[in-house]
């Protein structure tokens, strides 16, 4: 800057300019000159190291990198560039006016506090890129650590700002806070209940990002997109978005069906109720026809037996049998409390296929053959008709 400045001086000699417009056409060109500094750095960081470490992160194999270095990250850092210039220049530019110098200083000083904020808000929302579909217990915890640094460098910059604006160490204001604490936690009591909670909900295992859940008194049932201190974001099948907060969740119960989305089948489990004046003894008549139908070998049917036992025995061997049923899982066709809309019959099994469009449609193919072997066994499906 001093060279920068005797420039200037021979500048305003060759101008010819003298007298009391000397000093002001100095200080102009010097805050010109501290600007145009300040514009330079800033376009060298934006248009050159930005691309140059946007190259080199691509070209290594590690996705971390190029998460946490990503070009938003850059460019806030970049913005802080300029200011630190014009901060360092301040002193040499307004040497003669102190009180200017003083008010500017204390203003750069808290644009430097904020977007340094704002850079740290920004690489830490950076870490979410690294997530997959699914969150671990141990990144979910990150996340939680990150919410409440985030919070924290609110705090201290708050602090900062107020101790630049009334000129006083920031270290004393810190030490007040003690008398303030109670007030803290006041004022943050949401996002203190929220981690507790969401510690909970980690350590334990209960919840995971990508996990589908429902939660009844929220009206929700769907997959979970994000969570947060104090929100759980869920997409409803329906593509509707609930919040829900971590403390609602470990209070009142929900359903999670990672099981069903980890394991080896996706259960099915449906009651169709059977007339009771249709059970009955078989007769020559039905034994034939079993048999010639190829449902049972003659050894396997004897005089005593009921239809729906033959039913039930059939099913159970035509699920076991079936492509989309995994027979490795519980299987099973069984009788339940008579009531007095019939007789109801309990299929329980397990699919292969977990996906919920093909789920339901192998599920609806299976019952609907179901539905229509019970009249060939000389079975009726109870069904009541509306008064008329």
């Amino acid at each position: 800057m001093e060279t920068i400045e005797k420039y200037i001086e021979q500048l305003i000699s060759l101008t010819g300019i003298n007298g009391d417009t000397i000093p002001v056409m100095r200080h102009i060109l010097l805050v010109l000159a501290a600007f145009l500094l300040a514009f330079l750095a800033g376009y060298v960081c934006r248009k050159l190291l930005v691309p140059l470490i946007l190259k080199l992160t691509a070209k290594t194999d590690t996705k971390w990198d190029d998460v946490l270095f990503n070009k938003q990250v850059l460019v806030a850092a970049c913005q802080i560039v300029p200011a630190i210039v014009i901060w360092q220049l301040l002193p040499m530019v307004f040497y003669e006016y102190p009180l200017v110098r003083e008010l500017l200083t204390r203003a750069t000083a808290i644009y430097i506090t904020v977007m340094s904020v704002r850079l740290t808000f920004v690489f830490i929302s950076s870490f979410k890129d690294l997530d997959g579909d699914k969150r671990t217990s141990t990144q979910q915890y990150v996340y939680s650590f990150m919410g409440v640094m985030k919070i924290l460098m609110v705090c201290i910059a708050t602090i900062v700002v107020v101790s630049i604006i009334i000129d006083k160490d920031p270290l004393k204001l810190f030490a007040g806070l003690g008398a303030t604490s109670a007030v803290l936690m006041l004022v943050f009591q949401d996002t203190i209940k929220g981690l507790v909670a969401g510690i909970r909900l980690t350590s334990n295992d209960m919840l995971h990002k990508g996990d589908w859940i429902t939660v009844p008194k929220a009206g929700a049932n769907g997959i979970v997109e994000d969570m947060s201190l104090t929100t759980v974001k869920i997409r409803n099948f329906d593509n509707t978005i609930v919040t829900v907060t971590p403390q609602a969740l470990v209070d009142d119960s929900f359903q999670n069906w990672i099981g069903m989305q980890q394991g080896d089948g996706r259960r099915v489990n449906r009651k169709v109720y059977y007339d009771f004046r249709c059970i009955r003894l078989i007769d020559e008549r039905l034994r034939n026809e079993l048999i010639e139908n190829n449902y049972f070998k003659a050894e396997e049917i004897n005089e005593e037996m009921v239809n729906l036992t033959l039913y039930r025995k059939y099913v159970e061997k035509y699920l076991g049998s079936h492509l989309e049923v995994n027979s490795d899982m519980t299987l099973m066709v069984r009788q339940l409390e008579a009531t007095q809309c019939g007789l109801p019959v309990e299929f329980y099994f397990f699919l292969k296929d977990k996906n919920w469009v093909n789920y339901e449609h192998n599920m609806a193919e299976i019952m609907e053959h179901i539905y229509a072997l019970a009249p060939v066994f000389g079975l009726k499906i109870y069904e009541q008709y509306p008064d008329q």
